[in-house]
């Protein structure tokens, strides 16, 4: 048996989110769709993670196992073939039978976007603000995340997790110029909603509603309700997932 890394990118616009849902359609299941058509078996595909609804991947990662012999070059062209033209798979590659798409992954990135202007072709991956920030405070709060462990503050309730501990090794604002705006985040693991809230409380610091020390009492209190809102996930990307192979 041997396993298989996909790398594929989605606009995730049209799916209920990565994950395979019963009331709705889901990036995986249109992998599995195809894969399954290509295989001419029922395959099962596990990604590098759970996007919500609406967030999009410029790089998701899934694995599948096989005892098929399989071209990889050609596996991605047939992919491409069928799969609907908001899905791609970039490349198909051969890893060792240990590595999983998921719990193998030592870091992923994350960018949200924002303009402060309306523009027409920022709308539907980016979200559109109309007050002031104050970047400069937002990054000095972003730098504090750097030095936190818990993020039980951003995560989403009632969810199965075990731990709300991650390591988060990059959070900063980057001007894009003519009032666009993205911010890069970088950790080990993500909580459910945990960029979206992230980006919600840093708002809230930009427009002077929260000082640095009432930012400071968010993430130690663990407490989501005290956190800022939920993003709109439209202008949420997966940028990259890594594993250990990418760091040698």
């Amino acid at each position: 048996m041997q396993r298989y890394f996909i790398y594929l990118s989605y606009d995730g616009t049209a799916y209920h989110g990565w994950q395979i849902q019963p009331n709705g359609n889901s990036v995986q299941e249109e992998m599995q769709r195809a894969l399954s058509t290509l295989m001419r078996r029922e395959m099962e595909i596990v990604g590098a993670g759970r996007t919500d609804a609406g967030v999009h991947a410029r790089v998701m990662v899934a694995h599948f196992d096989t005892d098929q012999n399989v071209d990889c070059k050609q596996l991605a062209y047939k992919l491409n073939r069928l799969l609907p033209r908001d899905i791609s798979v970039g490349k198909v590659i051969p890893v060792d039978g240990e590595m999983h798409a998921r719990f193998s992954a030592v870091k992923r990135t994350y960018h949200y976007y924002i303009h402060l202007h309306k523009n027409p072709f920022h709308r539907f991956y980016s979200c559109e603000l109309h007050y002031d920030l104050d970047f400069k405070l937002m990054n000095e709060a972003a730098a504090y995340l750097l030095e936190c462990s818990d993020f039980a503050a951003f995560c989403k309730v009632h969810t199965d997790v075990k731990t709300t501990i991650c390591r988060v090794s990059e959070a900063r604002w980057i001007d894009d110029g003519d009032g666009c705006w993205h911010f890069v985040i970088s950790a080990d693991r993500f909580l459910r909603n945990m960029v979206r809230a992230v980006v919600g409380t840093l708002i809230d610091v930009g427009r002077h509603r929260l000082t640095m020390e009432q930012f400071k009492a968010v993430v130690a209190g663990k407490n989501r309700s005290n956190a800022g809102e939920s993003m709109p996930g439209n202008a949420l990307f997966l940028e990259k997932v890594l594993y250990p192979f990418d760091e040698n």
